[in-house]
């Protein structure tokens, strides 16, 4: 399995899926998994984690929508350049935020504050 480390805590009230989904991101963002690093296959990843291969390929369909791997065919699936994706994406949401905060009369700190309780409400639960 090279770089990559995942552990699925049986216990955890959160779903298998999302606990590789979320390690496999943040991994990559961090550069643990640097861009380029290709991914072991699902059916290996599935039997090395002991988990199903719909899980894996589940986690692995959810990470390319979100632009954090690729998969190029029957050559593999690889961390992609997520940071200049997610960056982009978040900026694009930034203003489609904006926009729709001044159509609802908003002003800059009430639009603000939306945010930072959004934010807080996100990263705390």
């Amino acid at each position: 399995m090279g770089g990559v480390k995942i552990v699925i805590d049986a216990a955890s009230a959160t779903a298998p899926f999302e606990q590789l989904r979320s390690q496999l991101a943040a991994q990559a963002r961090a550069g643990t998994l640097p861009v380029g690093y290709r991914l072991p296959t699902v059916r290996g990843l599935a039997e090395r984690l002991g988990l199903a291969a719909n899980t894996v390929a589940k986690a692995y369909r959810a990470l390319e929508s979100d632009g954090v791997i690729e998969t190029r065919g029957r050559n593999g699936t690889f961390v992609a350049a997520a940071g200049d994706a997610a960056s982009r994406e978040a900026a694009t949401a930034a203003l489609d935020y904006a926009r729709r905060a001044q159509r609802l009369g908003l002003d800059h700190d009430a639009a603000l504050a939306a945010v930072h309780d959004a934010l807080r409400a996100t990263y705390t639960s």
